[in-house]
């Protein structure tokens, strides 16, 4: 099969299989603030990826490329989203353009309808410094995504087998390109120790991925004739994931991913300590079934909610809000206790 036809194959599916759902955001509750002493016209949504400046703590996560005219509409329809609301956005994965001189301009689409925007790269681990270099200057980056996606490889008919060196390529990737680096999962989550070794070799962005949103080992099952249905339901859950990256890594930037579908969902990966979030599925089923100008009307929907969460929290920024209390209960309580993660520092601390 076609990485062409594979990449329509994933659009498909992903919209067939949902989300689960199984974030562990409903396990996280706010503190309820009765004198928040704010002003909904004066909360600032300025956030930091990195060394970048972000107006929004919002941005549209990698979803699709290479699949043709279909996936050139769907991402010029996504950019041209991102222009308009000021959100980020990062392409699919670009090793279909890397093999494939026809399928670039499915990504330089992104660039082309935003010129003036946050664009991340992306590629796998198993990318030289080379192809990342590429993978820039193909769509003018401003950073460079990696994906780490183990177990969707395993599921996946023709996926790779070999994961050997992984580190050891993403550390010279990080050494050999100008732009920050963003490693990032898909969907099963980033344990304490993944971050850890990432940041030992240079790191300073992670994209948690966690379970609870587009589930790649459910959608690779649809093409197996023999299931490997134990993927399914493997995974750290977004909210835990989170923590997790944020657990001694002072100096690392967290990205909050995996089933966020909400501007509550947004509030609580930042007040678990992400400095943003990013949407995939749930903006792409807006597209395809409510059309371009409602996914804009969505986006402008869900700043204005964060905007009303973070009045009524007395959070006047973003890193207000990082500090803003909040109880774990039920399944990421008991997931970070068994971790050794202190749960209680999160349910007592105050806002500056």
């Amino acid at each position: 099969m076609s990485r062409s036809k594979r990449k329509w194959d994933h659009i498909q599916y992903a919209l067939a299989t949902g989300q689960s759902l199984k974030t562990g955001f409903d396990c996280v509750s706010f503190v309820h603030q009765s004198l928040p002493n704010t002003k909904v016209d004066e909360i600032d949504l300025q956030t930091k990826i990195g060394e970048l400046s972000c107006s929004s703590p919002i941005f549209i996560n990698a979803m699709t490329g290479g699949g043709g005219e279909r996936t050139i509409d769907i991402n010029r329809d996504l950019a041209r989203a991102a222009k308009e609301t000021g959100v980020a956005i990062a392409v699919g994965s670009q090793m279909s353009a890397i093999k494939d001189a026809n399928e670039r301009d499915s990504y330089k689409i992104v660039r082309v309808e935003n010129p003036h925007g946050l664009i991340f790269a992306n590629l796998g681990s198993e990318a030289t410094v080379e192809q990342a270099k590429t993978a820039v200057d193909m769509v003018e980056a401003n950073a460079m995504q990696i994906h780490l996606n183990v177990v969707q490889e395993l599921t996946m008919p023709e996926g790779d087998r070999d994961f050997t060196e992984a580190l050891k390529r993403i550390e010279k990737i990080v050494q050999g390109i100008d732009v920050p680096v963003i490693v990032k999962e898909v969907g099963f989550g980033m344990s304490n120790e993944t971050v850890s070794a990432l940041q030992s070799v240079g790191v300073s962005i992670v994209d948690v991925g966690g379970f609870g949103g587009t589930n790649f080992s459910r959608i690779e099952n649809e093409r197996r004739k023999r299931l490997l249905s134990f993927f399914d339901d493997w995974g750290i859950p977004t909210a835990a994931s989170i923590v997790e990256a944020r657990t001694n890594h002072k100096n690392i930037t967290v990205l909050a991913s995996g089933g966020i579908k909400s501007s509550l969902d947004i509030a609580k990966s930042i007040a678990l300590g992400a400095n943003a979030a990013g949407m995939a599925g749930y903006l792409l089923k807006v597209l395809i079934e409510q059309g371009y100008h409602q996914l804009i009307e969505e986006i402008h929907y869900i700043h204005d909610e964060l905007k009303y969460i973070m009045s009524a929290l007395g959070a006047n920024n973003i890193d207000e809000l990082q500090n803003a209390p909040v109880v774990l209960t039920g399944e990421v309580h008991h997931w970070l206790n068994e971790r050794n993660i202190k749960t209680s520092i999160y349910s007592t601390r105050k806002m500056k």
